[in-house]
C-alpha cells in the first residue's frame, strides 16, 4: 500500500481559491501536489512529471476538463493515471457523464475535506 506522502497529485484548477483549498488540503495530509491553472499548463507539466493522480476542474479556460481528459486517454504514458473531476456546477447528469467518459471519480465543490482524501485513497489503492 502506498502511503500518502509518496503520492504526487497534479491539481488542474483555474480558480485561485479552489486551488489553495485543494492544495492546502493535500498539504495538511502531507500529500505532495503540483498546481496547474489550465489544461495547457497541465499537459506541459505531464511531459516531465508522472503524477499518482490528477484532479481536474471541468470548467477550465482554453482546454477544459473534458478536453484534458481526452488528451490523457489518448496518451499511452498517461492513460493509467487516475483522473478525478471536480466542479462547482454539479448536476447528477454531469456526474454520470464524468464517470461514463472516463473519470475515475467525481466531486462537487465545495469539497468535503475528510471524505475527499479518503475517497482518493480508495481510488489510488484500487
Amino acid at each position: 500500500m502506498m502511503s500518502t506522502n509518496e503520492w504526487k497529485v497534479l491539481v488542474v484548477e483555474d480558480e485561485e481559491d479552489s486551488m489553495e483549498l485543494v492544495q492546502g488540503l493535500f498539504h495538511h495530509y502531507g500529500i505532495p501536489s503540483i498546481g496547474a491553472s489550465s489544461g495547457e499548463e497541465a499537459l506541459r507539466i505531464l511531459e516531465t512529471e508522472t503524477p499518482t493522480l490528477i484532479i481536474i476542474d471541468l470548467a477550465l479556460p482554453g482546454i477544459d476538463g473534458w478536453g484534458l481528459l481526452n488528451n490523457l486517454k489518448s496518451n499511452r504514458k498517461l492513460t493509467n493515471i487516475p483522473r478525478v473531476a471536480i466542479t462547482a456546477y454539479h448536476t447528477a447528469e454531469v456526474a454520470n457523464q464524468a464517470i461514463e467518459k472516463g473519470f475515475d471519480a467525481y466531486f462537487s465543490k465545495p469539497l468535503d475535506a475528510t471524505s475527499f482524501v479518503r475517497e482518493l485513497q480508495g481510488i489510488i489503492e484500487d
